[in-house]
């Protein structure tokens, strides 16, 4: 069974952006640092849901480690920010929210709500990370790490329980991972929607490449603009010349070896600009749909799990799914708190709707 393309998009973008207050305007940095003092006094990891600029946040109890001394983040962006750091913010736009909109949508979001806030650019933005990634269902992995001819002098490789799983490639201004999507999901980001865009979920391996701010400006992009325009031809490099995907010979000179069928697919549609834009089909409801049906397979495991161990105690070959039930009910009306009930539930609720789970 043959490979096939899936998609393509953006996975996480980084940009600095230079923008100062107008007079009489911008944020109230010493009432930000009072709650960020709260918080921490509060002993608390816990962010507090605030609205700033018309705009609803969740706002951390700690600095970020580049040196801004205020983090917040909703559904769309992580905003590292402070009244004197150069550049004044650095914004991280979130992966879920780069495959439901683009990313110069994004970018414009993050504009209006600064300009509303009374913030002007003294200077363009500055990108400085763009990971581009290519899905492909691959039944079959016929590939492995000699597979691969690149440029970069690092690389590693991932086994879980003794199948591979992450080929890596590069380290600092370009990265270059091959890696099992499904796995990474399961095991790490429980980034289930994907399942929706892709229409499948088994099979899916992720060819990404995660470039930095240098790599970037040597291709001349610097701005969302030049991203658009350039992007074409960093990926095209990317594919052609920096990394390669190869079915291997006797050849000593790898780059005489065949390129694999999905190389050549990916090469062909980044020359073609072919590049598979997804329609925008992620929403809201389908993203809660889907992470709840999850959460239903986890909890039917651990009712299982719970009738298992009330047989143990009760030295019995089995109980029901009705009686195990009813057993486990009487068990959360042991540790229910009532008066604590709908404000968890809020807070919850208000930390998903911001892209927090």
């Amino acid at each position: 069974m043959s490979s096939s393309f899936l998609l393509h998009g953006h996975d996480t973008i980084q940009c600095a952006y230079f923008l100062r207050p107008d007079m009489d305007a911008g944020i109230d940095f010493e009432w930000l640092a009072t709650e960020k003092e709260k918080l921490r006094q509060s002993k608390t990891r816990d962010p507090k849901h605030i609205n700033l600029g018309g705009t609803s946040f969740l706002f951390y109890p700690y600095g970020s480690s580049s040196g801004f001394p205020f983090v917040m983040s909703n559904q769309d962006f992580k905003i590292e920010f402070g009244e004197f750091n150069d550049p004044p913010f650095f914004v991280t736009f979130l992966s879920e929210a780069l495959w439901r909109e683009s990313a110069e949508v994004l970018h414009s979001k993050f504009l209006d709500w600064a300009n509303g806030l009374g913030f002007m650019g003294y200077k363009p933005e500055s990108l400085s990370r763009v990971d581009f990634s290519f899905d492909y269902q691959i039944p079959e992995v016929d590939f492995d790490e000699d597979s691969f001819a690149s440029r970069s002098a690092k690389d590693s490789k991932h086994r879980d329980n003794g199948k591979d799983q992450t080929f890596t490639f590069g380290k600092g201004d370009i990265v270059l991972r091959v890696y099992d999507k499904i796995a990474e999901i399961n095991q790490q980001s429980q980034k289930t929607w994907f399942f929706g865009l892709w229409g499948c979920d088994e099979n899916v391996w992720r060819v990404e490449w995660q470039v930095r701010k240098d790599a970037l400006r040597d291709h001349g992009i610097r701005t969302f603009s030049q991203l658009k325009e350039g992007q074409g031809s960093l990926l095209s490099y990317l594919a052609e010349k920096h990394d390669t995907l190869r079915i291997p010979t006797t050849d000593k000179n790898r780059s005489r070896w065949p390129l694999h069928p999905v190389w050549i697919d990916l090469q062909k549609r980044i020359e073609e600009q072919n590049l598979g834009e997804i329609e925008k089909e992620l929403d809201s409801a389908s993203t809660l749909e889907e992470r709840r049906y999850r959460i239903a397979i986890s909890v039917y495991g651990y009712l299982k799990r719970f009738a298992a161990i009330q047989c143990l105690l009760e030295n019995e070959p089995m109980f029901s799914k009705d009686e195990t039930f009813a057993d486990l009910k009487s068990w959360i009306s042991k540790v229910d708190d009532p008066l604590t009930w709908e404000s968890e539930v809020e807070k919850r609720a208000t930390e998903m709707r911001l892209g927090k789970w």
